[in-house]
């Protein structure tokens, strides 16, 4: 495989003109880097031009098994030649079996699917505070759920409420007061001290990715299952970015031995193709919805039952979070020994990885556009970190490709 960078200066004809649309119909609510992508295959992404780059986003970490991954991509065109869409209405032919799969995979015995990751972080919101109601006995409208600084588990009305980022909360009110009381993440006294009889749930990231790959304390996470088992609440874990071998397990949790009450599940569920998410918990959580008290369209469609059983089997068959962990081993001691005079440290586990750059270099913007032209797509997080997160079948080879070109820009 030819690994030279082959990055050109875009041309009017195409890339400009990409641009210019999206700048002119669409809303401004993100900031890309200047690139038009155009297909993709593996770690591999190529724009308009030609341009060949190596993925260090993955979708945020959506891609864990490549970009086309051949088996997923077959499994969708051959499900959506048979049986696209049929409303839980009726029951299809691939549900039942995906659900038990996943079930399986995850160690838990019922699942609720739906679309987005917001959309299952609002799903088990909604879980927590019927489980209080119909399990605990709690009054209505009083469920609180204990959530941590910096958190990041998606954008709707509900959930910006109880960001800590300004940008994330402001103009978009009013918000619940009350419902969601805040700690310092990582702080499982912080956690112990903040639960009341109106607490039903702790709603945590095991690493938060958006806030800049950000790791717990050693044991935090083990402490706080602690707590929530001893104090009779549910601990509910946010493993939409760390989940599908990401960090080096096939769930971040296994790192620290930890069974969540719910578990929310998203992005690699289907490999990149279209969106899949899930919660995932017992018969005493899930158990207690009945018909009508929620749904979707189309999540657990026959087209996402489909592409969510290729995606796992390539999980398993390719052995993906063994790979995140050794790569992501090496990964990292090859970033850290370039000692950059930019770099404070390096942080993250298996191939979810943030390079902290010091604040008297700047904001990390400028070295992602400059990665670009090396035939790199970073993407900056939380100002001063760059995210290193690839395709989880990433070769060696091409991390040695990628070190290369990291170290002329960060040097």
């Amino acid at each position: 495989m030819d690994h030279r960078a082959t990055a050109r200066v875009p041309s009017e004809s195409a890339t400009s003109k990409s641009i210019d649309q999206a700048e002119r119909y669409s809303a401004h609510n993100y900031h890309p880097l200047p690139v038009v992508l155009e297909r993709g295959q593996g770690v591999w992404v190529y724009d308009v031009e030609g341009n060949r780059y190596l993925d260090m986003l993955s979708s945020y970490s959506a891609l864990n098994q490549g970009h086309c991954h051949p088996r997923i991509v077959s499994a969708l065109k051959d499900q959506a030649d048979r049986l696209t869409l049929s409303s839980r209405a009726f029951y299809h032919d691939r549900f039942g079996e995906f659900c038990e799969r996943l079930c399986a995979l995850a160690g838990q015995e019922m699942c609720l699917l739906m679309n987005s990751g917001a959309e299952a972080v609002e799903t088990a919101i909604k879980t927590a505070r019927m489980w209080g109601v119909r399990a605990r006995g709690l009054g209505r409208d009083r469920a609180q759920i204990i959530v941590c600084e910096n958190n990041f588990h998606g954008r709707t009305t509900t959930i910006v409420g109880f960001s800590s980022e300004p940008q994330y909360r402001e103009d978009f009110g009013p918000y619940a007061p009350g419902a969601f009381p805040m700690i310092p993440y990582g702080d499982a006294g912080a956690l112990e001290r903040a639960i009341t009889p109106d607490t039903v749930a702790f709603l945590v990231e095991p690493i938060q990715g958006e806030a800049g790959i950000l790791v717990p304390p050693a044991g935090f996470l083990r402490q706080a299952a602690e707590i929530c088992r001893r104090r009779g609440i549910l601990l509910i874990l946010d493993e939409i970015q760390t989940g599908f071998g990401r960090t080096g397990k096939m769930f971040c949790c296994e790192h620290d031995g930890v069974h969540p009450d719910l578990l929310v599940v998203g992005k690699a569920l289907s490999g990149g193709t279209l969106p899949v998410s899930a919660v995932l918990g017992s018969r005493q959580t899930l158990g207690l919805y009945r018909p009508g008290d929620h749904g979707s369209t189309f999540g657990g469609s026959p087209l996402a039952c489909a592409v969510g059983m290729a995606a796992i089997d390539v999980l398993v068959d390719e052995r993906l979070p063994e790979r995140a962990a050794e790569l992501g081993r090496l990964f990292s001691e090859k970033l850290e020994a370039l000692r950059s005079p930019h770099v404070d440290h390096v942080r993250g586990r298996g191939l979810l990885i943030g390079v902290y750059i010091k604040d008297t270099s700047g904001p990390a913007r400028p070295f992602c556009e400059a990665l670009r032209e090396q035939g790199i797509l970073a993407k900056e997080t939380h100002g001063q970190v760059i995210r290193f997160a690839p395709p989880l079948v990433i070769t060696r080879e091409e991390i040695d490709w990628a070190v290369e070109r990291i170290a002329r820009v960060l040097r």
